[in-house]
């Protein structure tokens, strides 16, 4: 016994000596400061009871703001039915694709309507990052292997997100087939095991082709041998999303580059400026993800414009903020944490971004704008890929408070944007890091 109070007394010395050569940790006077500053009311012990058992949002959820709530809209795009990217990273191919069907129906008087294909795009979309990925290390093969654009391949050798850019370079180089011919598999709905399996094989790859520019290996074997690799990536998709179909039916009917722009809000950077995002695409030899940053009240009216002439875009959000599930309404007021935990969450948009606390997580297309007397929006509507039984039969309705908030990304036909911002758009680019917070891909 005595030994045992002897030990923990010394453990005990030892751990207050650490603690004071050691500045930074929490020691016990710190300890004791948190925990005298907690209250333990009754009222605090019955919150507790209630939330230990029970979904947070179920405490913070502000139902007044249920008032605010409708789904009247005073310009809306033509209707069409909802799909289900299932468990998969394809958002930005199901809000492309959206935009893609909308437009082949106005071009056909909506006498035809389409369903394309997501699986026989996809497969290509999945092979061409592979090939992106292989190349992108052959390129930078003379780098250590902890340089940031090294481990920028290795760490994510492949994965099912991605933006508008990607379906624009795809759909015209691969065409695109209507549904019937080349329905979902399995895999292309529940993504995750054949991108782990073919991510693993392209890092072993990967490996391979950097011993092999080390080892001063002719350019020429260099890219036969990735092109045996490739080929087991190819038995790999085809195995598991069926071999595509042979093209027989281009829809799009024309090269979608050069056709639009994509317009950004982040106001941690200059607005009216031209940005790049170094090696953001699907494609090797395809488009980077280039933007112009603009104030959101110059996004929305770029917005209107298209939506007035009947015309859907694709769009992304951080959708998980604030998003009341019951009614498919996003809304800055839909929850209140801050009262329910006493305290506040100031960060603005910027602060946000900055500090991985919000960016672009989910594209969705945009659809409908309801608008006051004097033309300012209220709230929009988007078409979102979870099926057509999630929010407003498959829609959701969004605030423009919201909108302001947490809406990142816009892609809109040139016709639709004025001249100085198409100059705006053709200045000389800056170049920024993939790695940057606000550039995850949209899954």
């Amino acid at each position: 016994m005595k030994k045992t109070t002897l030990a923990l007394g010394l453990c005990l010395a030892l751990a207050t000596t650490a603690s004071a050569q050691k500045q930074g940790g929490i020691s016990a006077t710190v300890l004791q400061q948190i925990e005298k500053s907690q209250g333990s009311t009754a009222k605090d012990k019955a919150l507790f009871n209630a939330m230990a058992s029970n979904k947070i949002d179920n405490f913070a959820k502000n139902f007044s703001n249920r008032n605010t709530f409708d789904t009247h809209f005073s310009v809306e795009t033509a209707k069409q039915s909802i799909h289900d990217q299932k468990s998969s990273g394809r958002c930005w191919m199901f809000s492309s694709f959206n935009v893609f069907r909308s437009d082949f129906a106005r071009q056909h008087a909506d006498s035809l309507t389409v369903e394309f294909s997501h699986d026989y795009l996809f497969f290509y979309d999945q092979l061409e990052k592979a090939n992106l990925m292989l190349q992108g290390v052959i390129d930078n093969a003379k780098k250590p292997m902890d340089d940031v654009r090294v481990q920028f391949f290795f760490k994510s050798p492949l994965n099912d997100g991605g933006t508008f850019c990607g379906a624009a370079d795809l759909a015209p180089k691969y065409g695109l087939v209507p549904k019937s011919v080349q329905p979902e598999t399995f895999s292309a709905e529940n993504t995750s095991k054949i991108s782990s399996l073919i991510s693993s094989k392209l890092r072993e790859y990967g490996l391979e082709l950097r011993k092999m520019v080390a080892d001063g290996k002719k350019a020429q074997a260099i890219s036969a041998r990735k092109t045996e690799m490739l080929s087991t990536v190819y038995r790999m998709l085809a195995m598991t999303m069926g071999e595509p179909v042979k093209f027989y039916n281009e829809t799009v009917g024309r090269q979608l580059a050069g056709t639009f722009i994509m317009v950004m809000n982040d106001p941690r950077r200059p607005y009216h400026k031209t940005y790049e995002v170094e090696y953001d695409r699907h494609v090797y030899d395809g488009t980077n993800w280039k933007y112009l940053n603009l104030p959101m009240e110059d996004i929305a009216k770029l917005a209107i414009a298209s939506l007035k002439d009947g015309k859907k875009m694709y769009s992304s959000y951080d959708v998980g903020k604030q998003y009341d599930r019951e009614l498919g309404y996003l809304d800055t007021e839909n929850y209140d944490y801050a009262s329910l935990f006493s305290t506040t969450f100031p960060m603005d948009k910027a602060d946000r971004i900055a500090t991985y606390d919000s960016g672009s997580t989910h594209a969705m297309t945009l659809s409908a704008v309801d608008l006051d007397k004097n033309g300012n929006p209220i709230k929009w509507k988007v078409e979102n890929s979870w099926g057509p039984n999630n929010g407003v039969q498959g829609c959701l309705v969004m605030s423009n408070r919201w909108f302001n908030e947490y809406m990142f990304r816009l892609v809109v036909d040139k016709k639709y944007v004025p001249e100085n911002l198409q100059k705006e758009f053709d200045q000389k680019p800056v170049m920024v890091m993939p790695e940057d917070p606000l550039f995850g891909l949209d899954d």
